[in-house]
């Protein structure tokens, strides 16, 4: 029960990490593949805060969210406005360019040795039943499940929402009814950066601030987003926490550098029986 809780703990950070990363593929049809280097950056804007300048947490998460909002702005309205209508290839090469840009900067800035990064909640883990749990880990599901739900109701209840999901459907067709795509892409982005900085915050205090810290989160969030079916963010979720929970196994009971052969093993698993991932195909495409 300790490795599957611990499982999940992990499973919400990638979670958050897949679901802006289907929140843009699915409005945009764009990998981006710089999505962990841009959380790993707003968190390093976070520490800064905290430490430079002594701000408290919540001031400093806030902000540094905000920054993550627009970051995410900029990186679309300077790069990928440019190549919206190019071929995919061009927009996957210029987002992992992206990558090694962001993840160079922040080495120049702040080097590439491991720093602690507070929690949010201090004290010592305290037990519920046969589990050990902090106050911090419980502040990570709740957190992802406040975040979850807010974006649910979004996308079900509001204008915005409507319109990244017709946006997502036919983008032509969204033009030609009055809906500005550019405006849909812009808030799509900004959406998926906000999740992506939650992520990374998230992310430090359970292993260290560094500008490398987000790569294997990211790999395990694609494979998460992958398995639930790249299109659908119910999918992006409970990928996300079947893949946490499933390299917390493998890592107890085989060997912790084989958990991600692993999950990939199972994702191969998965697609050779439903090619288009759990969650995947038309009518879920549609509904989601």
């Amino acid at each position: 029960m300790q490795i599957i809780v611990s499982g999940l703990i992990f499973g919400c950070v990638y979670a958050l990490v897949a679901l802006g990363l289907v929140l843009i593929y699915k409005t945009t049809e764009v990998v981006n593949f710089a999505h962990g280097e841009m959380a790993m950056f707003s968190t390093f804007i976070s520490y800064v805060l905290l430490t430079s300048y002594g701000l408290s947490y919540v001031p400093a998460f806030l902000l540094s969210l905000l920054f993550a909002a627009f970051f995410g702005l900029a990186v679309y309205f300077v790069f990928m406005k440019r190549v919206q209508n190019a071929p995919h290839l061009n927009q996957v090469v210029l987002t992992l360019g992206l990558f090694m840009v962001v993840n160079g900067v922040a080495g120049l800035i702040w080097g590439y040795q491991q720093k602690s990064y507070p929690t949010a909640i201090e004290g010592k883990p305290f037990q519920i039943g046969s589990v050990f749990i902090s106050a911090n880990e419980i502040l990570i599901i709740i957190l992802t499940v406040i975040l979850m739900l807010v974006f649910f109701l979004i996308f079900r209840f509001t204008k915005i929402g409507l319109a990244m999901r017709a946006a997502s459907q036919d983008t032509m067709a969204s033009e030609l009814m009055g809906i500005k795509v550019t405006t849909v892409f812009m808030g799509t982005w900004i959406f998926g950066c906000v999740l992506g900085g939650v992520a990374g915050i998230m992310t430090a205090p359970l292993t260290f601030l560094s500008p490398n810290m987000m790569s294997e989160v990211l790999i395990l969030a694609f494979a998460g987003a992958v398995l639930g079916g790249f299109v659908s963010l119910p999918g992006a979720i409970f990928g996300g926490l079947l893949v946490g929970v499933f390299e917390n196994l493998i890592s107890y009971y085989i060997s912790p550098e084989m958990k991600i052969v692993f999950v990939f093993l199972l994702i191969i698993l998965v697609l050779y029986v439903r090619p288009q991932g759990l969650f995947g195909g038309r009518k879920l495409m549609k509904k989601v």
